[in-house]
């Protein structure tokens, strides 16, 4: 008879095995999805090329020598020269973003990039170009090939076509400002919704900031524009809108591929990267 109950028990436990083992595990939501980089509370991979691709072009480099984030949780991006040749980085979100508020902090002095370099924080999609032209609005810091020029920052709506002689210069703006705001740590939001993309940056580490150094917004009474891109050609866009896949990318980059002026090697640092959904 116990022989009999050993059995019984030993059925059940093997019903109860087989049971637990038809259960899938819970999916891990795309937020916590991991990736190469874990910095400021998102994780992110890195961008590899070995051969020239947008922006610039550039060759970007996907490990932990272009891209790294140090001991305060603080991310490095360099542009550098690398067995006679020049890479780039850039890092991109695995959680999907949409509309809402973007805050970063810049620890590095953005007076001393050369002339070619330039860095640059966006949203991406890469499905989105027909009907949003790659869901794409920009926070960019460049000379954009003058060594004189004093204005640092550029804000932008894409689609936007410098290389046409008239380009869409309403979707983009150089705002005045004194150059010495950014010889320090600078602060720069972003917030993206369906009527309307609004910018800030101030001075120091918090947002908001008691010094605003510059702003600019863009909405739903601008003309429709179209995005070319080889033979294609998007639907008309005021303001684009994320979608699904939408990610969010930092990257440090040289304009046409072209290699620094001064032949130097450059590293920027950025504090953090926050997020409010709308």
């Amino acid at each position: 008879m116990w022989k009999n109950k050993s059995c019984f028990l030993l059925l059940v436990g093997l019903i109860y095995l087989a049971g637990c083992k038809q259960s899938p595990p819970p999916e891990i939501p795309e937020e916590e999805q991991k990736g190469a980089i874990y910095f400021s509370g998102y994780y992110w991979n890195y961008k590899n090329a070995n051969t020239p691709v947008g922006p610039g072009p550039n060759r970007f480099l996907g490990t932990s020598e272009a891209a790294w984030v140090d001991g305060n949780g603080y991310l490095h991006l360099k542009i550098f020269k690398k067995d006679n040749f020049w890479y780039c980085s850039e890092i991109i979100s695995t959680k999907e973003f949409g509309y809402g508020t973007y805050i970063f902090t810049c620890l590095s002095d953005l007076r001393n990039f050369n002339e070619k370099n330039v860095f640059g924080f966006f949203t991406w999609n890469e499905y989105s170009f027909q009907t949003d032209g790659n869901s794409e609005i920009d926070v960019e810091f460049s000379r954009w090939n003058n060594p004189n020029d004093s204005l640092l920052v550029t804000y932008s709506v894409q689609p936007v076509i410098f290389s046409n002689p008239t380009p869409y210069q309403e979707r983009t703006h150089k705002p005045s400002m004194a150059t010495l705001a950014f010889s320090q740590a600078t602060t720069h939001m972003m917030r993206w919704t369906p009527d309307s993309v609004y910018w800030e940056s101030y001075k120091g580490e918090n947002y908001p900031g008691t010094t605003k150094i510059s702003t600019w917004s863009f909405d739903n009474s601008n003309i429709p524009r179209t995005k070319i891109l080889g033979s294609s050609v998007s639907d008309p866009i005021v303001i684009p809108a994320p979608k699904d896949s939408t990610n969010v990318r930092f990257n440090y980059w040289l304009l046409n591929g072209q290699a620094p002026s001064n032949a130097q090697n450059y590293e920027i640092i950025i504090k953090s990267f926050s997020y409010t959904p709308l």
